[in-house]
């Protein structure tokens, strides 16, 4: 969807003002322990399409973009400044990146690996936006879902009142719940960051929710 279509949104708002001033490459850097620890062991070894739900700068695009079996990587994010940085930093032609919200984008391609990282819960209730997921899925295809932010984490919970936009908190047990009430064949990991400061880093970590269609 193009910038001038999509209307903006308190959040989308948030993070254009995070976005200009560096927020997003220290995103890029605060989730980037887990994220990559947790990407570098999926196994891509057929060819795949892949798309990343609120891509921030586009780093996880440009990473899985390097595969030899990628051959489109899409990433979507609310903020329009997020997009252009990503844009600006593109490296590959399987790159595409656009502004919008997933639920009313309108995309008619299927794919093989979704990704999102800190993302969905911003969509108030999440079902809606999951369900979009599954559609957007081949069948067999995977969606693989990280979240810092869940009631277990008690320590992340306080982020609802401090950035003062709409967010989805759920634990563990409902996370899994919804995936399965949409159709997903569900399990969890966590992904501990051991030498991270932050006790919750290393204590709960990020907990990505795999589904499969």
């Amino acid at each position: 969807m193009d910038t001038k279509m999509y209307s903006a949104d308190k959040t989308s708002q948030l993070f254009d003002k995070w976005a200009k001033i560096g927020r997003a490459e220290e995103m890029e850097k605060g989730h980037g322990t887990t994220v990559n620890k947790f990407l570098d062991k999926l196994i891509f070894n057929k060819p795949f399409r892949f798309l990343d739900i609120g891509c921030g700068n586009g780093w996880v695009i440009r990473k899985i973009s390097q595969l030899p079996n990628c051959k489109k990587a899409i990433g979507i994010d609310k903020s329009h400044v997020m997009i252009k940085k990503a844009k600006e930093k593109k490296i590959s032609k399987k790159e595409s990146y656009f502004t919008t919200n997933l639920e009313s984008w309108r995309y008619t391609g299927k794919f093989d690996v979704i990704f999102s990282m800190e993302a969905l819960y911003y969509s108030v209730p999440m079902e809606p936006a999951l369900t979009k997921v599954y559609k957007l899925l081949r069948p067999q295809g995977v969606f693989y879902c990280g979240t810092d932010f869940y009631k277990d984490n008690t320590l992340t919970t306080r982020w609802i009142k401090d950035m003062a936009v709409p967010m989805d908190l759920r634990s563990e047990k409902e996370w899994r719940k919804m995936f399965k009430d949409i159709g997903f064949n569900t399990r969890t990991k966590h992904v501990l960051d051991p030498k991270n400061k932050s006790k919750w880093k290393r204590e709960f970590g990020t907990l990505f929710v795999i589904g499969k269609k």
